[in-house]
């Protein structure tokens, strides 16, 4: 659904020209119009409650049934209209805080939350990280995603590839903060489940205990439902347990927080496989009344070259890494080729390095610079080394007597293809070569495993071979049943995962329920309006994104131990200080135009403003050129440039950060604050009648206007 203007708003709108018209005679729907103004103007700026709404709709009923006023009777038919049409609308703004259209600068969501596929409200825990409130932040985190200190570890922070931040210098470092204020709540004890909703009496089941699996669990736990999950493996954790490997996520970390299921009621069922150990109809003899599909995709992809099939040492990543983490540490090889890109190959490189291989090659037949993998992982891959050999394409495996000796390869050359943004590998012509190694694995992605689907003959897939649903609302084509996670996406992110089974949950709750379905992708919500945090300019400006401390290099390459060893909690309340809060300062700009423009001043040096241009930006800046007028603030249509008087001072506070203090200069007279002097010389030189009295005294306007001043002098406006 595309909307252009903000159905709220335009609401507004029209009741602002039926009123301003005279449309309405009656005193009484004159004064019901007014009403309904108020109310949706509160709506629009995201001061609404619950009450709002209903009582809108009251208010447009009377305007209906008043005959003796058509215009009365045609603003309530098309205010009924607009609030039918576009509900979800109307309800974002109340619930959410947010503006779905993205139409209302003052309730459009921060980049870095909008980037989040879970919604996290991130300037939010960050400010809250910042403060030292870690308990507080991981609440706040948990309503959108239950597993906090595991995306601290392993997510792959694409709200950081959004921050603004990362205009002016590096993006705030989100993930970490994140790990280190779970880390903290869960030592210190004040990691907890908020409290549950009534019991609804139902039972639902989950197939699969990965991370989508174990979210939807969660919130439907937390919304009062019994939930089942159905694990095919002996542990719950799914792709995050056998996918990553202990050196990126300690398995207590898994543990710990799959154990805040178990405290709300969630009941578990390992090594149980769905279709083979049990059926559908077994489960919904059972009582459950709604299932909830997260299989994974667990079955790798073949090579499709000659000798794939031939040699046992010949791997599948996905494979090798469920084996390690279950406990087998056997050596693969002396020298391992891994084939692929992605991060499932730099994880299965790094984990032969760890497992004794002494060469461990990865072959990828595109660039480095086209790698979809995480660049840290890939850094961290070469300090530790891994070789890599890029435009390779693989060819054929070959040994004999059942052993690989070999990969042969042909060189590649990236050329660009019609229809296709990406560039595309092709083979050099007589550049065939042989690479030595006795193992390949195969890391060249994965897919979903059907067979265990097999009896749900009327589910719905698509043609990449994933189950088939409403992204909205994860529906399948089956009614009772919804899906989300690797099952649905192909092989995605942890936080994709999450999101999938969160909408899930709230869509299994309505179905339940027999509410009707949402028909718009779900808005981020904004959690609180914390305050922010005040830093001066030269900090905010200066202050570097912390460097990573590492586990040192002999470890890394012989044990599974945890590689990043994590923020010292100086650092994470300094990073947390970088935020530039713009949850509530929307970039748009007025700041700048106003000082530049119309004041002639150009005080304000923020480049990082124009999203897609960024120029220099120099907080400190602001102090040398700033006259403290207050335009700028005037202009603000966030509230996020203040200027505020304290004490003996005028500051301008930008989301926190203070851009400019300057003593004021009070009244001789009557002691009144007048400015700072910078900005009394800027009006003395625009006002011919401002002058200084013959003893150097200043006085306000007010007084110079009374009788008591006994100067003859001019006025300084204020």
């Amino acid at each position: 659904m595309t909307i252009s203007q903000c159905p709220v708003t335009e609401s507004i709108h029209f009741v602002d020209d039926v009123i301003g018209k005279g449309g309405l005679k009656h005193p009484r729907s004159r004064r019901i119009a007014e009403e309904i103004h108020s109310l949706l103007d509160d709506v629009a700026w995201g001061r609404a409650g619950d009450d709002h709404l209903p009582t809108v709709l009251e208010l447009i009923k009377e305007l209906l049934q008043d005959a003796d006023e058509p215009e009365g009777y045609q603003l309530g038919e098309h205010l009924h209209r607009t609030m039918e049409m576009h509900g979800e609308v109307f309800e974002s703004h109340v619930k959410t805080h947010n503006c779905p259209t993205e139409t209302c600068e003052w309730l459009t969501p921060a980049p870095c939350q909008m980037a989040c596929p879970a919604g996290i409200d991130v300037p939010t825990y960050v400010t809250l990280i910042g403060q030292g409130r870690d308990a507080e932040a991981i609440d706040v985190i948990r309503q959108d995603n239950p597993f906090p200190w595991v995306c601290g570890l392993v997510c792959t922070r694409p709200c950081e590839f959004m921050c603004v931040r990362g205009r002016m210098d590096t993006p705030v470092s989100i993930k970490f903060l994140k790990a280190f204020a779970a880390e903290r709540a869960m030592s210190e004890g004040t990691y907890r489940n908020p409290e549950k909703g009534p019991d609804q009496g139902r039972r639902v089941c989950v197939i699969g205990a990965g991370p989508g699996g174990l979210s939807a669990a969660y919130y439907l736990a937390l919304k009062g439902y019994g939930v089942h999950v159905i694990e095919a493996l002996p542990t719950a954790g799914g792709m995050i347990m056998v996918g990553i490997p202990r050196y990126r996520l300690p398995r207590e970390v898994i543990d710990r927080e799959v154990a805040m299921l178990e405290e709300l009621g969630v009941t578990f069922a390992f090594n149980t496989r769905f279709g083979e150990d049990v059926t559908l109809d077994d489960l919904k003899s059972q009582g459950y009344v709604a299932f909830f599909f997260a299989i994974g995709a667990h079955k790798a992809y073949n090579l499709g070259i000659p000798g794939e099939a031939d040699f046992p040492q010949t791997l599948e990543a996905i494979d090798l890494l469920r084996r390690v983490a279950l406990g087998d540490r056997r050596v693969p090889g002396k020298r391992v080729v891994v084939i692929g890109g992605g991060n499932v190959a730099i994880d299965a490189a790094r984990t032969c390095l760890r497992l004794g291989c002494p060469e461990v090659t990865i072959a990828y037949r595109r660039t480095r610079h086209e790698m979809p993998a995480d660049e840290e992982e890939v850094e961290q891959a070469e300090e530790e080394g891994v070789h890599f050999s890029f435009l390779t394409i693989p060819a054929k495996i070959v040994g004999k007597d059942k052993k690989i000796t070999g990969l042969s390869c042909i060189r590649a050359e990236l050329v660009k293809r019609e229809g296709s943004s990406r560039m595309s590998p092709v083979p050099v012509l007589g550049s065939e070569y042989t690479m030595t190694t006795d193992v390949v694995i195969s890391a060249i992605g994965q897919k979903v495993d059907q067979l265990c689907m097999g009896e749900m003959e009327t589910m719905g897939w698509t043609r990449r071979g994933t189950i088939d649903v409403n992204m909205v609302t994860m529906e399948t084509s089956i009614a009772g049943i919804f899906a989300a996670g690797d099952a649905v996406t192909g092989p995605a992110t942890v936080i994709e995962a999450i999101g999938g089974g969160k909408r899930a949950a709230e869509a299994i709750d309505r179905y339940l329920l027999g509410i009707p379905q949402p028909q718009m992708p779900p808005v981020p919500v904004r959690r609180r309006r914390e305050a922010c945090i005040e830093v001066p300019a030269s900090t905010k400006t200066v202050i570097k994104r912390p460097t990573m401390d590492m586990l040192n290099m002999d470890r890394r390459r012989t044990t599974f131990q945890q590689v990043e060893l994590g923020y010292t909690e100086n650092m994470v309340r300094e990073e947390a200080r970088r935020c530039l809060r713009c949850d509530i300062c929307r970039r748009c700009g007025k700041c700048v135009e106003v000082c530049r423009d119309k004041m002639g001043i150009s005080a304000l040096e923020m480049g990082y403003l124009d999203f897609d241009h960024p120029g220099p930006t120099d907080l400190r800046v602001t102090e040398e050129r700033c006259i403290a007028c207050g335009a700028c603030a005037a202009n603000c249509p966030n509230d996020a440039m203040k200027i505020e008087d304290r004490g003996d001072e005028r500051l301008l506070i930008l989301c926190g950060t203070i851009l400019n203090r300057q003593k004021l200069v009070f009244c001789n007279s009557c002691g009144k604050a007048m400015g700072p002097m910078k900005y009394l010389d800027y009006i003395r030189k625009r006002t011919k009648s401002v002058t200084q009295v013959p003893d150097g005294a200043l006085i306000c306007d007010n007084c110079a206007r009374t009788k008591s001043a006994r100067f003859n002098v001019g006025t300084l406006p204020v």
